[in-house]
């Protein structure tokens, strides 16, 4: 059986996105040379690997267990040919998940530290929602995540990279934020600005709160962390973001954290990343970095 890598090249492109028309453009080839690559792998493995649904190319059952192993040989093939024509035994790219909250705070220094030792791997950052970096995961977006919270879908690994917790806080002028203790009657009293649904930090603070407080009052949900500091600085409202993103706030008085001692919110920051790939250096890599680079840090942020 002889297929190719330019063939497995077109399949997964084609996988990517959808059509053959963008892994045309995607590989820099023609349309109809790309329509002849992905014809004669089908061909040659005597199995339709995608159907149509409407202008989409959907995976058979045959293209999606095809597609891991493709990935595989790609990526193997990526490495060998980056390690002999940069002569680095690290070189290629790693395309990287990360939540807003490591992505602010931890990933810029990880990125650093990596590209002083080796330059002459390419690194791509997405800022996502934790859901959003899960689904990335499974349809082969990313090779690693890192993620607020916990991944229970057995099709991914996780890995506790560092802690952080997440805190409630009140701007300095909120009748709240002179008292020493706040009661979760107050809490329920008051109006609430938190991240959207899917994001890690919104779990957390779900799973921790639902059982105390029946009907909170919501008024706006954002996903940018800068709206939600901004409107309770601003505002008479509370919200609950990882202390990572409210350290320097308070400190600078533009914000309080409520002491409030029925929640408890600590949780895992990790890596994440697809059960069946194969042992990939450059993912290797970042975790080996990022367990070096939290030697001698606090056990939680």
């Amino acid at each position: 059986m002889r297929y190719s890598l330019k063939q497995l090249a077109v399949f997964d492109a084609v996988a990517d996105t959808g059509s053959v028309s963008m892994a045309a453009d995607k590989l820099a080839l023609t349309q109809s040379a790309t329509s002849m690559s992905l014809a004669q792998l089908e061909k040659m493995l005597g199995r339709p690997l995608f159907e149509r649904q409407g202008k989409q190319m959907a995976l058979t059952h045959w293209g999606t267990w095809l597609r891991p192993k493709a990935k595989r040989l790609l990526q193997d093939a990526q490495q060998i040919s980056m390690g002999f024509i940069e002569q680095h035994l690290l070189s290629g790219e790693l395309r990287i998940g990360a939540s807003q909250t490591p992505a602010e705070h931890l990933v810029p220094d990880l990125i650093s530290n990596i590209d002083n030792d080796f330059p002459e791997m390419r690194m791509s950052l997405k800022v996502r929602s934790t859901d959003s970096i899960l689904e990335g995961l499974l349809d082969y977006k990313y090779d690693i995540g890192i993620i607020e919270g916990r991944c229970d879908d057995n099709r991914l690994h996780q890995e506790v990279w560092c802690r952080d917790h997440l805190t409630v806080v009140a701007a300095a002028h909120h009748p709240f934020a002179k008292s020493d203790r706040v009661s979760l009657a107050q809490l329920e009293q008051a109006k609430w600005v938190l991240r959207e649904h899917g994001s890690g930090t919104r779990m957390i603070f779900d799973s921790s709160i639902h059982h105390l407080i029946e009907d909170l009052d919501v008024w706006r949900e954002y996903e940018h962390v800068p709206v939600l500091r901004s409107m309770v600085a601003n505002g008479l409202y509370l919200t609950c973001l990882p202390y990572l993103d409210v350290e320097q706030h308070i400190a600078a008085g533009k914000l309080v954290a409520l002491n409030v001692p029925e929640l408890s919110m600590e949780r895992t920051l990790s890596f994440v990343w697809r059960a069946d790939m194969v042992e990939n250096p450059l993912v290797e890599c970042l975790k080996r970095e990022g367990s070096r680079m939290m030697k001698g840090k606090p056990s939680v942020f």
